[in-house]
Parts: structure tokens; C-alpha cells; sequence
């Protein structure tokens, strides 16, 4: 069966009302009163995230910036490339990259571009994840918070950190997704 590729701007889903039942200074829980594709009534839980930012640092040898951390929301040490939460104070998601891998890598970065966006987990929440390509690196010192205090800063060549992405051994959507895409476009 033939699917469509039209682009609609009908609503399926429209929202009559939205009440927030929780708040923390990361993100929101809210419950909204809807009406379904079918037309039924209905509830829809939903977490709204001011979304996250993740760089994908390379230098001029095609290494790649990547950290190793305990996550504490999966209850492993993950490998995945520098980033963190959007701050209110950040004036945009770039911003909020040179801030997130400065923080945890010491770096900065002469030359910035967006590899793209990521959906993370839709259906519970409105999630995006920027990517961001970072060149032309300068080095200096990173300030981890409190939170950070066992990052570990690694540089990998670019192939291996895409193996380990490719393997499933890179967990974070945005790092993992970022990996790909600059591969992708990068091949030759």
C-alpha cells in the first residue's frame, strides 16, 4: 500500500486546555485536555523541555572531542560527545554549545555550523536535541560542576567514535545521531 507523502496543516490532535502538575527549574509536567484523531475526548501527560544542545567537536586530525560519564537517569558510565541542558541565561541553542563544551572540555571553537535536530522521546515529551559541528578548537580549561566531577575527556578518531556509535556502544541519541549525519555528508 502506497503511503502518502503530502504535507497537511490539519491538526489531528487539538488541544482544549493545558495545566501544568509539576515544574522544576529543567522542565515541566503538564496534563492537556484534548481532542483525539477519531474525535474523542481525551488526556495527554506530556513533559516540555527547554531542550539540550550537543557538539561534536573535531580537529584539524579528525579527531573527535568525546566524554565518558556516569548517567545517573540509566544507571551506566556512557561514552557521548560534550553537551548538557539549554539554560534559561543562554540566549540560543549556540550558545548554549559554546557554554556546554567549554564547561566540559576546555574547549572552544573558531568555526560553528548546525548539523541538525533530534526528537527525543516523543511521545512522553516535546525534547529537541541541537547539533552542532565545532572546528578550528582552542584549548583551555574546562569548569565541570559539581554534577560533572567524574567526566572524563577523551579524543577518539573519528572512525572509532562512529563505531561506537554505529555498535550501539554510544546510547545518547544527539551524540550518536550527530555522529552519523557528519559522516554521512563527510563521505567521500
Amino acid at each position: 500500500m502506497k503511503q502518502s507523502t503530502a504535507v497537511t496543516t490539519e491538526l489531528p490532535w487539538q488541544c482544549l486546555g493545558s495545566e501544568v502538575v509539576h515544574s522544576t527549574p529543567w522542565f515541566e509536567v503538564r496534563t492537556d485536555a484534548v481532542v483525539r484523531p477519531d474525535g474523542s475526548p481525551g488526556t495527554y501527560q506530556r513533559v516540555v523541555s527547554p531542550g539540550a544542545v550537543t557538539v561534536l567537536a573535531v580537529d584539524d586530525q579528525r579527531r573527535v572531542t568525546i566524554t565518558r560519564q556516569w548517567i545517573y537517569t540509566h544507571g551506566a558510565t556512557q561514552w557521548r560527545l560534550p553537551g548538557g541542558g539549554i539554560d534559561p541565561t543562554d540566549e540560543s541553542p549556540l550558545d548554549a554549545a559554546k557554554r556546554e563544551l567549554a564547561e566540559e572540555t576546555g574547549l572552544g571553537a573558531e568555526n560553528w555550523s548546525l548539523i541538525g535536530r533530534i526528537n527525543c522521546a516523543d511521545s512522553l515529551s516535546d525534547h529537541v536535541d541541537h547539533l552542532f559541528l565545532a572546528t578550528g578548537l582552542i584549548p583551555g580549561c574546562s569548569t565541570p560542576g559539581p554534577d560533572e566531577a567524574d567526566l572524563r575527556v577523551f579524543e577518539l578518531a573519528f572512525d572509532d567514535a562512529l563505531t561506537l556509535a554505529v555498535n550501539g556502544q554510544i546510547p545518547h541519541a544527539g551524540s550518536a545521531h550527530a555522529l552519523v549525519m557528519f559522516a554521512t555528508r563527510n563521505s567521500s
